[in-house]
């Protein structure tokens, strides 16, 4: 009896565990999981870029993306787009679209020469689960046809070891589709000096961040026009000689388009390429381009129609005399590239000349102190239809530019 008792105690428990089973299984088969992949509708608010002062919100295209499934919605007046039937999951949002020139000047009330821009916006990985409203904030980034291609400023040493300045140059590029007439384009050379006459902080103070120092600026001549095609470039000169002759890591330069003239006579210039146009220079005796061979040698480009050489000069923060540098209004800029000096204990940011909307980042060659043949260039990140090469304009010069030996003038990588 005993063993009797203990076998019907284990045969009620497995009946009971058994009941249990049905019961749970009885009880989950009984739950809805329909809401778990029910559609849903899902609503795209557009968000203007900061420097818009005149909407532009209906007849936009949203792009919601999965995978190979690809969403598109068209915003309404209020810059609403409305997706329905969006099946709960994870996706990839964004709009871009073009803007003219004269749309630019109209939307933001900056009279800022430029060909056109691009509004863009996207939020990745969002999300989606219910019915909700997604803000999605645009950005403005400008078109600039003319990019600042190449700075050689490192110099070298000569076949007798000692230091060669004259083979200096700045190299523009035009990665449009279409050709540009760069005739009364204005070149300017930011202020270098070792200890800053203004950091961006004094700029910050003083002029509330609208203008930057320049020590000198040149102008491509304005008197007949000077087109440049799609793909093609600038070369902008000290000394448009043959220079391979006087060191291996120099270029031949005879070819290029402008010459800044030394007249002083110290830099041999050549009578057949045209000169460049000296609008200002802080150095009375100096008036070819002062690239600097260790840095800092930031270059900008711009267009104005105002007097730049009208334009308010400046001592150094806090002085009242010395040098002067030219104070340019930072709303004309079209590209600029900082360039820092690279020092025994490395590049110090703090020491960048440009706000971060003109370049975010900064370049710089490998040599302390220059001498070494190096070009800081601008890569190239595809290749347009025709199959010129698209450089490299992220707005940051960490990301943009490259350090190279052996890149020549109108060369690009590919």
């Amino acid at each position: 009896m005993k063993y009797m008792n203990i076998s019907r105690r284990k045969v009620t428990a497995k009946a009971e565990a058994m009941l249990c089973a049905v019961f749970v299984f009885l009880c989950l088969s009984c739950v809805d999981y329909s809401d778990a992949t029910q559609e849903v509708a899902a609503k795209v608010q557009l968000l203007m870029p900061h420097e818009f002062t005149t909407p532009d919100l209906p007849g936009h295209t949203i792009v919601m993306q999965q995978g190979t499934q690809r969403l598109t919605a068209t915003t309404d007046e209020q810059g609403v787009a409305t997706f329905h039937g969006i099946v709960p999951d994870v996706y990839d949002i964004s709009c871009s679209w073009e803007i003219t020139g004269n749309e630019y000047r109209h939307m933001t009330g900056d009279n800022q020469v430029v060909s056109g821009a691009t509004v863009s916006g996207s939020r990745n990985s969002y999300l989606i689960r219910e019915e909700q409203t997604i803000q999605l904030q645009t950005s403005l980034s400008i078109n600039r046809d003319i990019l600042i291609g190449k700075i050689f400023y490192a110099g070298s040493k000569d076949l007798n070891n000692r230091t060669y300045m004259a083979g200096k140059y700045v190299e523009l590029y035009n990665q449009s589709d279409d050709s540009v007439d760069v005739s009364g384009l204005y070149i300017g050379f930011v202020e270098g000096e070792s200890a800053q006459a203004y950091t961006l902080g004094n700029l910050h103070d003083a002029f509330a961040d609208s203008v930057i120092l320049l020590k000198q600026i040149f102008r491509i001549p304005a008197n007949k026009p000077h087109w440049v095609e799609a793909g093609g470039t600038v070369l902008l000169v000290n000394s448009a000689i043959d220079h391979t002759t006087n060191n291996t890591m120099e270029s031949n330069l005879t070819q290029a388009d402008f010459e800044a003239k030394d007249l002083s006579g110290k830099t041999q210039n050549n009578p057949a390429t045209p000169a460049l146009e000296l609008v200002y220079t802080m150095y009375p005796s100096v008036s070819n381009m002062n690239l600097v061979q260790s840095g800092p040698c930031a270059v900008v480009i711009f267009r104005t129609s105002d007097d730049v050489a009208k334009w308010q000069k400046t001592y150094a923060y806090g002085k009242t005399s010395g040098n002067q540098w030219l104070l340019c209004p930072k709303r004309y800029i079209i590209d600029g590239v900082d360039v820092l000096r690279n020092r025994a204990t490395g590049v110090e940011p703090g020491e960048k000349r440009l706000y971060a909307d003109i370049d975010a980042g900064y370049t710089y060659i490998n040599a302390v102190s220059g001498w070494n043949g190096e070009v800081v260039y601008r890569t190239t990140s595809k290749l347009s239809a025709d199959g010129h090469p698209i450089l490299t304009d992220t707005n940051n010069s960490s990301n943009d530019f490259k350090v190279s030996s052996t890149i020549k003038p109108r060369e690009y990588d590919r």
